[in-house]
């Protein structure tokens, strides 16, 4: 008798995979829905409040993204598993077509996500400078001498 008789039979193992797949794609849709319902939460919140929406707004969907591109793993690791035992060269081709879409879908959305996060460093970085006692006004003198104009009188 054969090893691979004795451990699982091929239906068997293409029967567990198939429930295991089934597992990972579900926890992928499940991450989606989380973050979905969340970022729709926090949008919600952030209406009622009326704070800075536009801030707020790119926060949600920065967020969101992650949630995004975590589920679209774990769906493209659901794919590969399922290829897992004795493919056919048309389950391939799906394969193949299908993580594909998703690498780009992956690759568009993280960069999507880096530089939104660029834009809110950038945005929380000017917030903080602006914040800080004296440093709006000094900058502005320092603006007059690099610029070689007499600085305007103080009252």
């Amino acid at each position: 008798m054969a090893l691979s008789e004795e451990l699982l039979s091929e239906g068997a193992l293409r029967e567990m995979i198939g429930w295991l797949v089934h597992a990972i794609e579900a926890a992928g849709a499940v991450v989606i829905f989380v973050g979905a319902a969340w970022a729709f939460g926090r949008f919600f919140v952030a209406g009622v409040r009326r704070r800075a929406l536009i801030t707020e707004f790119n926060r949600i969907r920065l967020s969101l993204g992650r949630f995004l591109v975590l589920g679209l793993e774990f769906q493209l690791a659901g794919d590969v598993l399922r290829t897992a035992v004795a493919p056919s060269f048309t389950e391939i081709g799906q394969l193949a077509a299908i993580a594909a879409i998703r690498t780009v879908l992956n690759f568009f959305l993280t960069r999507e996500i880096a530089q939104e996060r660029a834009e809110i460093d950038r945005d929380d970085a000017q917030r903080d400078d602006a914040r800080q006692p004296g440093r709006g006004h000094q900058g502005s003198r320092r603006g007059y001498a690099e610029r070689g104009t007499p600085t305007p009188s103080a009252p």
